[in-house]
């Protein structure tokens, strides 16, 4: 194949992906995570912190396998993600009545607070992702991403 008609489909290729639904979605999700953790780094906190936080706050009391499942990262990933988040006093261990061997994580008093900026922040963020969307837009993009969502969870 001549060298200009490989360099012409490389370019159809890129075209075309950069107009895949797939990417779009990812790249969606990849600039929305940017600009949280960009923001988020003003409470001291990174995205993947502000995840371990949000989680445990919505089901204090679970160990940390079932988070490391819940997050989809290695048991060892989160537990020195957790080292650093203990240490700096966002999170605390205590032993696991049911299982000596497993620890069950809680949030510190300083850290609800802190959760809560981080819940704004995560608000602003969406809003400016959805700027000059109307309200029947925003219904109408929310319904169809859950449907999507849907048909891809019913082949997991």
């Amino acid at each position: 194949m001549p060298k200009h008609n490989i360099s012409m489909l490389m370019m159809s290729m890129a075209f075309l992906l950069e107009r895949s639904f797939g990417f779009l979605v990812h790249d969606v999700a990849r600039l929305l995570g940017k600009r949280f953790d960009r923001r988020i780094r003003s409470l001291g906190l990174t995205r993947a912190q502000f995840r371990v936080l949000f989680h445990v706050a919505r089901n204090e009391g679970m160990n940390q396998a079932c988070l490391a499942d819940l997050l989809e990262i290695e048991p060892i990933t989160l537990t020195r993600l957790i080292d650093r988040m203990e240490a700096a006093g966002w999170i605390e261990r205590r032993h696991d009545p049911a299982d000596r061997r497993a620890k069950i994580l809680f949030l510190t008093a300083r850290t609800w607070p802190i959760l809560e900026e981080g819940w704004g922040i995560s608000k602003e963020v969406r809003e400016e992702s959805l700027n000059g969307l109307s309200e029947q837009e925003r219904t109408t993009l929310m319904a169809l991403l859950e449907r999507v969502h849907a048909n891809l969870s019913r082949t997991e």
